[in-house]
């Protein structure tokens, strides 16, 4: 069991506090002035300047801003308008480079839908097996988005996903963490009372994905940073911050040299997570520059092979052996790099 059934902690964060209860005395609040009211999120959210992060390199700034005011764009599409075909269309307009922070926000947004209503709650499920597929990745971390601010409805949702992707909910949980309460989270170190085992790991994953974003993708600050947590918590952290790198951008080539050869005995691990990127962006049909640029750094193969070896490194995966099967492909992964780069 990875969820513990513990009582819910406080997990939310502003502009409002969630879940709304009915008015005493009055008829309970409909699901559409929740979307109107209380589940809108101010673009500001996304800003270094609210988020409280560290100055850093104006461009970096600029382009992480910009991923996170395309990932609010998607989940509020998500909230005015459900109908799948209609989202699907509207998020399909969206800069084909960033379209994948798009689909994420539309995730987390279906996903508050999906517990806030009282009868349909099938809109991910359908998402994903629709058009969502090629951004089937992404999905499910947003889907961790909204876990993180309803937690106590984790696994019955959780339950409802793909069993291996579904670890990346915990990833997505890890991230909002990160990005949300980064003090509690990255100086802190704390971590979600409920999660246990290697639960923890996957968190991990998205939190080190957070650090590229409050940390200004600054690759000095990075492993300073990871230094600070307990050993057995940074490779985790590391493969996160090579798959934000990778899939999000923010970096110049001499950057991301630094950063591969901070990472030291880390360097599989950040590799691992930089082909998750390459295979997100492969599937969705979106690759960009940055994102071949990295995996040429940090994996020591291009794009598309190392793509490739997050497809194959699926083969035979048994998902009932003794360690999480989500752990064997990760392991699988960086054995793959590490066998081409000798």
């Amino acid at each position: 069991m990875f969820i513990e059934n513990r009582q819910r902690e406080e997990s939310f964060t502003s502009p409002q506090e969630w879940p709304v209860p009915a008015a005493s005395g009055k008829r309970p609040l409909s699901l559409n002035w929740l979307r109107k009211r209380m589940l809108s999120i101010s673009p500001e959210e996304a800003s270094f300047e609210k988020r409280g992060f560290r100055e850093c390199d104006p461009a970096s700034r600029q382009r992480l801003e910009k991923v996170g005011r395309t990932f609010l764009e998607g989940y509020h599409a998500a909230l005015d308008d459900e109908d799948l075909v209609t989202l699907a269309d509207g998020l399909g307009s969206i800069d084909a480079e960033l379209r994948g922070f798009a689909f994420e926000g539309a995730a987390m947004g279906l996903t508050f839908l999906d517990l806030l209503s009282p009868r349909k709650k099938d809109r991910v499920v359908r998402f994903l097996k629709g058009p969502g597929a090629d951004h089937i990745y992404m999905v499910h971390v947003g889907v961790g988005w909204a876990l993180a601010r309803l937690p106590w409805r984790m696994r019955r949702t959780i339950t409802r996903l793909d069993p291996l992707l579904r670890w990346l909910v915990i990833d997505g949980y890890g991230f909002h963490e990160g990005f949300f309460h980064s003090r509690r989270s990255t100086e802190e170190h704390a971590v979600p009372r409920r999660l246990s085992g290697y639960a923890v790991r996957v968190f991990d994953q998205g939190l080190g994905r957070s650090l590229w974003f409050s940390l200004g993708a600054d690759v000095e600050r990075i492993p300073e940073t990871i230094n600070a947590f307990h050993k057995n918590r940074r490779s985790d952290l590391w493969s996160g911050v090579g798959l934000a790198c990778t899939y999000a951008g923010g970096s110049d080539y001499d950057s991301v040299v630094r950063l591969r050869e901070a990472a030291g005995k880390y360097w599989s691990h950040v590799a691992q997570g930089a082909a998750f990127a390459a295979k997100t962006r492969e599937r969705a049909r979106n690759m960009t520059d940055h994102t071949r640029m990295a995996c040429d750094v940090l994996c020591g193969v291009n794009a598309g092979v190392a793509a490739s070896i997050t497809d194959s490194s699926l083969i035979e995966l048994d998902a009932e052996g003794p360690e999480p099967d989500y752990e064997v492909w990760r392991r699988r992964i960086r054995t793959s790099f590490l066998m081409l780069n000798n």
